[in-house]
């Protein structure tokens, strides 16, 4: 496991002003693709959109523009050492396994979804005595454009969720809402980027259902490499397996966790810190956790501070990784059997939500947010001890929205299945004229 695969450091002159070089070229790259891919006003009768003015395409320069240069001011104050940047914080530019991960499971996902928007809005014309696909590749355009905006709605969506089942302790601050540390929830990128691309197919004269049948089993694409970086960083690790379990993984300390050239990158894993602060009982034999000290007991934060490493756990990034999988190749099958738009979407939602909601029952990271957490944050402490952390009712926040989320799927592939048997009926029976 390497939560970290190499730091960057800019203590020498020439690395802080290549730096600066990197930041003023990626910005003026995202104005050019601002300036470049600008749209003109959608024509709602003919679907079509008219070409872009100056006007429209220096607007959409600028608010990308906007965007990049925030994100690079943001960039060169965490990086670069105190006296080469105003307020700067000299972290360097750690290169963290998570998120090289996570980017090449968003590149992946939109690579594949742009690639089946082609194929599945592919109209053949006879053009100048040659075939030509004239919406296909307008159409993957498209896709490639919302990736953008989904990326923007779901890393908002996924910070929001998790301020909100651990507001609590953001509530004291509100300000390290927008600090580096915390987490993200993937329920909460999944539905900010549902929200996203809901609007950008409305402004483009998309069928969503239609768009959502093709992008959503790159989705589970995405994160089965997502997963895997999440197993890296130690982050939503599995309970305390028995000292026995084959499954069991160790998640390392500062002083065990390696970079990618073997040395020690002083980072902790997730599994770790949480682990090393834990005041509960754990019987290393059976993993069972306890309240209360107890004959073979020890205390967690004791023995992961005497070891360097977390207790056995059980890999549940593994588990769903592998599950996402067999969940994209199952779906990419089942596109060929679709009857209506939305079937996909609808089979992946009550395939996500049984995955989901079983891998949770081995989850052991508590941060997630949970109906005890919930209780207690209210100040309902009574009832909060009639729901043990331990206890299987003590369902998550993504358990939950995997109920939700399972019913709405549901709903969705009955109506679709009623429509389609409507239409089917309809077609069989005899036509007013004929009667």
């Amino acid at each position: 496991m390497l939560p970290v695969l190499f730091r960057f450091t800019f203590s020498a002159l020439w690395s802080q002003l290549l730096l600066y070089a990197v930041a003023l070229g990626t910005v003026a790259y995202i104005v050019f693709n601002g300036w470049r891919g600008a749209l003109g006003p959608l024509d709602s009768k003919t679907g079509t959109r008219a070409p872009a003015t100056s006007m429209d395409r220096l607007l959409r320069a600028a608010a990308f523009g906007a965007i990049g240069a925030a994100l690079a001011w943001y960039g060169l104050k965490y990086a670069l050492p105190a006296g080469a940047f105003p307020g700067a914080k000299g972290e360097g530019i750690p290169l963290h396994t998570y998120g090289v991960l996570l980017a090449g499971g968003f590149i992946a996902a939109v690579s594949v979804a742009g690639r089946l928007a082609q194929d599945e809005w592919r109209r053949v014309k006879l053009v100048d005595g040659t075939w030509v696909d004239v919406e296909g590749p307008k159409r993957r355009e498209q896709v490639m454009d919302m990736a953008f905006w989904a990326l923007v709605g779901g890393i908002g969506g996924s910070r929001l969720l998790f301020v909100l089942v651990n507001w609590q302790d953001y509530a004291k601050d509100w300000t390290q809402v927008f600090s580096l540390g915390g987490g993200l929830v993937f329920y909460g990128g999944l539905i900010g980027a549902a929200v996203a691309c809901w609007f950008f197919a409305r402004a483009n004269g998309m069928d969503f259902l239609r768009l959502a049948d093709v992008c959503i089993p790159t989705v589970s694409l995405g994160q089965c490499l997502g997963r895997l970086g999440c197993f890296s960083a130690g982050c939503c690790w599995g309970d305390v397996a028995p000292s026995d379990a084959a499954t069991a993984v160790h998640f390392p300390g500062s002083g065990v966790a390696q970079d990618l050239f073997g040395q020690v990158s002083g980072a902790s894993s997730l599994a770790y810190s949480s682990q090393a602060e834990d005041v509960r009982y754990v019987v290393e034999a059976t993993g069972q956790i306890l309240h209360e000290a107890a004959p073979g007991a020890v205390r967690m934060a004791d023995w992961v501070a005497a070891h360097g490493h977390t207790l056995g756990v059980y890999p549940t990034q593994i588990f769903e990784s592998v599950g996402q999988l067999i969940l994209f190749v199952g779906l990419m099958y089942a596109r060929r059997f679709r009857r209506f738009h939305g079937h996909i979407l609808s089979l992946w939602l009550m395939a996500y939500a049984v995955l989901r909601s079983t891998v949770e029952l081995f989850r052991g990271d508590v941060e997630r947010g949970t109906l005890h957490g919930l209780l207690e944050s209210l100040g309902a402490h009574g009832l909060a001890d009639a729901v043990p952390l331990e206890a299987w009712y003590n369902i998550s926040t993504s358990q939950f929205i995997s109920l939700c989320m399972f019913a709405f799927g549901a709903v969705l592939l009955a109506r679709g299945g009623r429509s389609r048997a409507g239409e089917a009926a309809g077609g069989l029976g005899p036509t007013p004229s004929a009667a």
